[in-house]
């Protein structure tokens, strides 16, 4: 089977890669910014510097039988963009339907689109988000996400195309970015963190769990046309989560006790307010649909793959 995966020197795509190459017999086309990228891996590499509404795949494509498409243009702390929805569109709705459409043009089979659990919402009240829940999301990002699933449903729906959407939570493990890349360089500081009484529940996925359900959705016959939610299968408070990530890394969770209530509070009033839900705000999702359709579990455990992640993250320090 020949796979084209774009977004193959992310901090998803570099590990799906190496697992693919290492459990897998499949002919690998990566679609890199640069060489510098690529990190000596032998597949045949294809360097874009961007990707957009325009690009031409048609000998990118040849012989493909199925896509995963990782590349996007994620959340950017202090985005100075005038449109972030602008923005956010040509990359993740714009351009990911001009490779779908080329894609199904050339007879690819299976496009597998990775998405992001904004499309269902911020955050969780009553129940637990589902695959098949109303969407709602918020953000532009989200938004983006979402349209370019509207128009992966309808090429899919022209053309036979099979399209299967996974809509991660916060993935975290090695060398993660963003807010959790922030997170363990705090707590490995033992800097002290007013988190201690956190009383919350969310959902987060580690990386080699995200990538068996992405290697499991590329030939396994009931994900086609399907949308699949995916997490380690059990949910932790921010205050839990700090704390097993501090036994991680060897280090005592220096987390103060402050009342749930005053840190959203101190929070929106100097307009944090994003930031008092993603830390103290519920974001549950149920992956019963996941598991039921394609017998599928997470095989990492959570605090064995915060135990990778520490090991990772020390090893690189030294």
């Amino acid at each position: 089977m020949q796979l084209l995966i774009t977004g193959s020197s992310g901090f998803i795509g570099s590990s799906l890669l190496l697992s693919l190459k290492s459990t897998r017999t499949y002919s690998i086309t990566t679609v890199i910014r640069n060489k510098k990228n690529q990190d000596g891996v032998e597949d045949r590499s294809i360097v874009m510097n961007t990707i957009d509404q325009d690009s031409d795949w048609s000998e990118t494509l040849f012989g493909i039988n199925t896509v995963i498409h990782l590349a996007a243009r994620a959340h950017i702390l202090n985005d100075q963009v005038s449109n972030p929805l602008a923005a956010f569109r040509e990359t993740n709705t714009y351009a990911t339907l001009n490779l779908a459409q080329q894609a199904a043009n050339a007879g690819v089979r299976r496009f597998i689109f990775i998405s992001s659990i904004g499309v269902n919402g911020n955050q969780t009240h009553t129940k637990p988000f589902a695959a098949d829940d109303l969407p709602t999301p918020a953000e532009p990002y989200a938004i983006s996400k979402h349209e370019a699933e509207i128009g992966l449903r309808q090429i899919a729906a022209e053309t036979g195309m099979e399209v299967v959407i996974i809509r991660p939570p916060l993935v975290y493990g090695a060398n993660a970015p963003g807010n959790f890349g922030q997170l363990i360089k705090t707590v490995a500081r033992g800097i002290p963190l007013p988190l201690g009484s956190i009383h919350n529940q969310r959902s987060l996925v580690a990386l080699p769990n995200l990538i068996d359900l992405i290697t499991t959705c590329i030939d396994h016959p009931a994900a086609a046309n399907q949308t699949f939610l995916v997490s380690d299968g059990e949910d932790l408070s921010t205050t839990e989560l700090l704390q097993r990530l501090s036994r991680a890394l060897g280090k005592p969770a220096r987390l103060l006790p402050i009342p749930q209530s005053w840190l959203e509070t101190a929070l929106t009033l100097v307009g944090k307010r994003a930031i008092a839900q993603r830390l103290c705000g519920n974001l549950q999702v149920d992956i019963s649909k996941t598991r039921d359709l394609l017998g599928w579990t997470p095989p990492v455990s959570v605090d064995e793959a915060l135990r990778q992640t520490a090991q990772a993250y020390l090893q690189a320090k030294r």
